[in-house]
């Protein structure tokens, strides 16, 4: 899996409720042919990253097949997750958001 493309955006929260603050990316995500994940027209993977102080986490994520914007029922590995994670993490650190 290699990223290709990605955005960010602040998920604000009114209401105060959440503690830290909440991310949303988006992934445009390269996969193997051989991986279940591999789609002819592509894949995306929407993020939600939380942040308190300097600790990040995934909060949830969404695997988007880009021909027909359809959620996938997969989940990803540890491994993946993993690598997500650090991407996400150092791409906010970057933006110093």
């Amino acid at each position: 899996m290699e990223i290709k493309q990605y955005s960010i955006e602040e998920i604000k929260d009114p209401t105060n409720i959440l503690e830290g603050k909440r991310f949303e990316l988006l992934l445009d995500v390269e996969i193997d042919e051989e991986d279940e994940l591999y789609s002819e027209s592509g894949i995306e993977i929407r993020v939600i990253v939380g942040q308190k102080e300097n600790d990040f986490r995934i909060v949830n994520y969404f695997i988007i097949d880009k021909k027909d914007n359809q959620y996938l029922d997969f989940g990803l590995d540890e491994e993946e997750e993993e690598m997500i994670l650090s991407f996400c993490r150092e791409e906010l650190l970057k933006e110093d958001i």
